[in-house]
């Protein structure tokens, strides 16, 4: 799996967000071994200490209810990275390569707790985290860069400090709290250390119920796109991806959250045509070559903010550590960043 390089005598392990990154780095010239760190934590349950069985549990069952990844991929997945990670002390250096969206901002927080409950030794830290590349005007994520933008990063990632570490940390524990009060406030902890969590945070305080009509922004925005003649389910996935770049949600994710708009009762959508939604194990891709969609009577009623969303369908689905079910007794206010209790 790995290939044991140095550079300049140092032995390096380059931990990265995701397999297309991976991959280039691997044919870049950019020494080292290569871990992509396969996870996905804005979906579903997380905890505190995420190799506890019991809590591995509730999130495979998730994992594989909604987005349709089988359980044994993910369990044996889960166990030959964290090997991996465990060893980390036969390096002298880790980098984690990661950007500005909530999908990395999550998956590095997650680590520099992982970390800062380790005793690093002699191995050193290093962080390259960035927003944007010179040359590119809407930037997405490092899996747009060439091999050879790639290998002019090379170098210029910065030591992780005993703070980076413990702000990291704080934002783990904060987001896989149950406790919303714990994922607001983080919201107000300095965290200069890692200047794209602020944004990221936001956003993912912004998917929860709102205020106006219980429906997260992810929703939010599809009502609205379908309202404006975006009325294909690869239309919708690509401006959502526009839209909302900062979530850095995959297709997976969004196939889950469209399928649960269209279940019935109390549908906020309508999928008319043939089409399937892709099955993970069987690998099939999803086909809605022939199909449009439209707004529900009650799809109407929500948009307006006529009718509450959570309270009509109900609710029973996790963010971080957040359940949420049964009845609420709160909404996020997007606009005044606080919530309203209810």
């Amino acid at each position: 799996m790995f290939n044991d390089l140095y550079e300049g005598g140092v032995s390096l392990l380059h931990i990265v967000n995701g397999d297309h990154v991976g991959d280039k780095l691997r044919k870049a010239n950019i020494r080292g071994d290569i871990l992509v760190w396969r996870e996905v934590y804005p979906v579903g349950p997380v905890f505190v200490e995420m190799d506890e069985p019991d809590q591995r549990s509730t999130r495979v069952e998730y994992l594989e209810r909604t987005m349709g990844i089988p359980a044994d991929v993910y369990v044996t997945n889960c166990k030959s990275q964290q090997q991996t990670l465990q060893n980390f002390h036969k390096y002298d250096e880790v980098v984690l390569w990661f950007e500005h969206d909530l999908f990395d901002q999550l998956m590095l927080s997650f680590l520099l707790h992982w970390f800062s409950k380790r005793t690093l030794g002699h191995t050193k830290l290093n962080l390259l985290c960035i927003g944007d590349y010179p040359g590119i005007d809407s930037f997405r994520g490092l899996g747009q860069l060439t091999i050879k933008q790639l290998e002019t990063l090379s170098g210029t990632w910065k030591r992780i400090e005993q703070k980076e570490l413990e702000v990291g940390s704080k934002i783990w524990e904060a987001y896989a709290s149950p406790d919303i009060e714990k994922h607001v406030a983080i919201l107000n902890e300095d965290k200069l250390e890692l200047p794209f969590a602020h944004a990221a945070l936001e956003l993912h305080l912004s998917r929860l119920p709102s205020a106006m009509n219980g429906l997260g922004i992810v929703e939010q925005t599809i009502l609205e796109l379908i309202r404006h003649r975006v009325v294909t389910p690869r239309e919708l996935f690509k401006e959502i991806g526009s839209r909302l770049s900062l979530l850095g949600m995959g297709d997976l994710e969004f196939w889950y959250r469209l399928r649960s708009m269209s279940e019935q009762p109390n549908a906020l959508l309508e999928i008319r045509g043939a089409h399937t939604f892709p099955d993970y194990r069987k690998k099939t891709t999803p086909s809605f070559e022939n199909c449009d969609i439209s707004l529900t009577e009650v799809g109407l009623e929500v948009a307006a903010g006529v009718k509450d969303w959570v309270k009509v369908k109900g609710m029973n689905e996790w963010y971080g550590g957040l359940r949420l079910h049964g009845d609420l007794t709160w909404r996020w206010d997007a606009k005044r960043k606080q919530l309203v209790h209810i």
